[in-house]
């Protein structure tokens, strides 16, 4: 028995071994097990018979053409629940005695017709930056896969005139995810244009998107990093290289610049740096200003200035009439 036991064991473990190097299966090997293949082709064919063979090759040339398949790896969970519903209905179709030459075709077309409907995959944006919504999934490999693309974006050159405020935007063209994202600034001066890390240290104040400097002084020329993380994984470094131009305010004299020395007015180089505090103008001329917090900051400010007025008028009335 036990030889016996070994022949037909080997057939069969050879046969499993083929099924999992063959290509055409793709999504059917992703989203089915080979158990669940096989007893469907059982269920049709019966255990022992000879047309079990047949089976297989039919359910083989039914899924070829979803062999290199890509979805949106959000998706991937839909697709399985198509998978699954497919594996009742052909034993169901087997159950009755139906022909497995009619019902894998069948069945092949429905699951393409699903992942015609699925979301489609978000195109990757150059040209730097980890993009989560861009993420994948390919059937052939059952493995899911992002951009290929750096995450270090290239240097952007920002030029302001001494005594002017310089501004740094941290911002990607890729869609990030809503929560748990933060952003911490790094510098590297010395009027050094560069990208290697071992140059540059942390910005402390700076936690925001938005950062500027004011006044600009020839000091901070160099290179300002900012890191955008999401659940303390990176998904992109910003660089930006500060070049401050223009001689030195009318009337600094020597006598200024030594008091000014004195009393610290310069800002130190871990204080240069600060978060965007916007005035009312800022806010209105630029729209990516009015953020959720700065609204609520209007909308009090409103409320008093208009709480203030009919306050005003109320006493004034109150006081006419009282006279009278």
């Amino acid at each position: 028995m036990a030889p016996l036991a070994l022949a037909r064991a080997v057939p069969c473990a050879l046969l499993a071994l083929a099924v999992l190097r063959a290509p055409t299966w793709a999504c059917l090997l992703c989203f089915t097990t080979f158990a669940e293949r096989l007893r469907i082709c059982q269920m049709f064919t019966g255990v022992d018979s000879p047309e079990l063979q047949k089976c297989q090759e039919v359910f083989t040339a039914a899924f070829q053409g979803l062999s290199d398949i890509e979805i949106n790896y959000d998706e991937r969970s839909h697709l399985h629940d198509a998978f699954t519903q497919m594996t009742h209905a052909l034993q169901e179709m087997a159950a009755a005695q139906g022909s497995f030459e009619v019902a894998f075709p069948d069945a092949a077309e429905k699951i393409r017709k699903v992942i015609t409907q699925l979301k489609e995959v978000q195109a990757c944006i150059p040209p730097c930056g980890l993009q989560e919504v861009s993420r994948r999934f390919r059937c052939g490999g059952c493995y899911s896969t992002v951009c290929d693309l750096p995450l270090d974006c290239p240097v952007q050159d920002v030029t302001v005139t001494r005594g002017d405020q310089a501004v740094f935007s941290c911002v990607v063209n890729f869609q990030l995810p809503e929560k748990e994202i933060t952003y911490s600034w790094k510098f590297a001066g010395g009027g050094l244009r560069t990208q290697d890390s071992s140059y540059f240290r942390e910005v402390p104040r700076a936690h925001g998107y938005l950062a500027r400097i004011r006044p600009a002084q020839p000091t901070h020329r160099g290179t300002f990093s900012c890191v955008i993380e999401h659940d303390r994984r990176p998904l992109a470094r910003l660089y930006f290289f500060l070049n401050v131009t223009g001689p030195p305010p009318r009337g600094e004299t020597e006598l200024q610049l030594r008091f000014r020395e004195v009393l610290r007015w310069a800002p130190r180089d871990e204080e240069m740096l600060e978060p965007w505090r916007p005035s009312l103008g800022e806010l209105l001329a630029r729209p990516e200003a009015l953020t959720l917090s700065n609204l609520f900051l209007l909308a009090a400010v409103a409320a008093v200035a208009s709480a203030s007025a009919t306050l005003l008028v109320w006493m004034f009335f109150r006081w006419y009439f009282s006279g009278n």
